[in-house]
């Protein structure tokens, strides 16, 4: 509706234009006129009025010929239109209304029966706009729900792809290996080879060669699996970078790929507490006929590290003198010994009750080198 109410008077008598326009624009209404059907479908398709005044018979184009175009137009048929004809033309009147005219007036024009007929198709036209901009207000919530609604699924889905990759990646990588590549989103640029001074810790089980060779299969893979259960849950606990198994060997990093402070002093504690948890997996192994130890190596230094291997397959790797030096140790190590080397007993000192091992002539080494016994972790005092 426009504000004021735009009303369209069509006749093709210059004196009737004139009373409807006097009469109309005194009560507030603004009044378009128009001299004949065609002129009068125009000015409605151009101006759009809230109501119109057609009379029945003039030239050119007749009022029941413009109310059947104004009908099948859908930019005009919302429009009610009042058909304007002379008292003794009721047959056009009735078709008229059958043509789609909404009400009629008869000439000459009585003052309150116009204004009357008028406030009605206007109420009318009101209403039909008022039902009209709920029909759209709800087409177009409904088209935003639905929009909401697909980002929403795509949201999830997006999450959800994530979500399965991320746990993809955990069965492959290390935990937080995978959780950087995810949060950056370039697994290429962070896995690019860099130097770090890290600690690392070399672990295994002794006479798990004998072991493995007479015992079944299933035996084997049982033992691996209570093993490493019982591993992991110490490394997660710690924060360390589980690098790679190797059989029963397992390489674990502290300070790659996320820097932590005091890694050495971590990697100590989690041997420590590795020892103790692999104690009552040993004794239930014992008991079931397997004489298995537990030896620890652990070596501190700067490394190099990256990703190694092939388009098809590729590996978190740690490379240079410090994973072999902790390897090493580890091979020198008795059931329950955790050894450690001069830099790593250095930074922890104060937190242990140690013993001297002396040199060792290590495989690889050029030299004898200093190896210390940890025997229990005290912790800061």
């Amino acid at each position: 509706m426009h504000d004021p109410p735009r009303i369209l008077a069509v006749d093709d008598t210059p004196e009737n234009l004139e009373i409807l326009r006097m009469r109309l624009e005194v009560n507030g209404y603004e009044v378009v006129t128009a001299a004949d059907g065609e002129e009068g479908l125009a000015k409605a398709r151009d101006l759009k009025p809230d109501l119109i005044l057609l009379d029945i018979m003039m030239p050119k184009l007749d009022g029941i010929s413009a109310v059947r175009l104004l009908k099948k137009d859908i930019s005009l048929r919302s429009i009610p239109v009042i058909l304007v004809t002379a008292k003794a033309d009721t047959r056009d009147v009735v078709e008229g209304l059958d043509a789609g005219g909404d009400d009629y007036l008869t000439k000459p024009f009585e003052h309150k029966a116009l204004l009357a007929r008028v406030r009605s198709m206007l109420r009318q036209k009101a209403l039909h706009d008022t039902v009209e901009a709920q029909a759209r207000s709800l087409q177009d919530q409904a088209a935003q729900l639905a929009a909401w609604n697909q980002s929403l699924e795509q949201k999830v889905a997006e999450q959800v792809t994530e979500i399965e990759r991320m746990a993809r990646l955990r069965r492959y990588l290390p935990a937080q290996v995978a959780d950087l590549i995810v949060a950056a989103g370039n697994g290429d640029a962070l896995l690019q080879s860099h130097r770090r001074e890290v600690t690392v810790v070399f672990c295994d089980l002794r006479g798990f060669t004998a072991f493995a060779e007479t015992a079944e299969p299933e035996e084997v893979m049982t033992v691996l699996g209570e093993y490493h259960s019982c591993l992991g849950e110490q490394i997660t606990r710690h924060g360390g970078t589980l690098e790679r198994f190797v059989g029963d060997g397992i390489v674990v990093i502290f300070n790659d790929p996320l820097p932590c402070a005091g890694h050495t002093e971590r990697a100590v504690s989690m041997a420590v507490a590795m020892r103790d948890a692999i104690d009552e997996h040993s004794e239930r192994w014992r008991k079931r006929g397997y004489l298995l130890g537990f030896g620890i190596g652990i070596a501190r230094g700067h490394a190099t590290i990256g990703k190694i291997g092939f388009d098809q397959r590729s590996d978190y790797a740690v490379i240079g003198t410090v994973p072999n030096h902790a390897a090493r140790l580890c091979e020198e190590a008795r059931p329950r010994q955790i050894l450690v080397s001069q830099r790593v007993f250095g930074a922890v000192e104060p937190l242990v009750e140690s013993s001297p091992v002396g040199d060792l002539t290590l495989k690889g080494f050029h030299r004898p080198m200093p190896a210390y016994e940890i025997v229990r972790w005290l912790g800061p005092s």
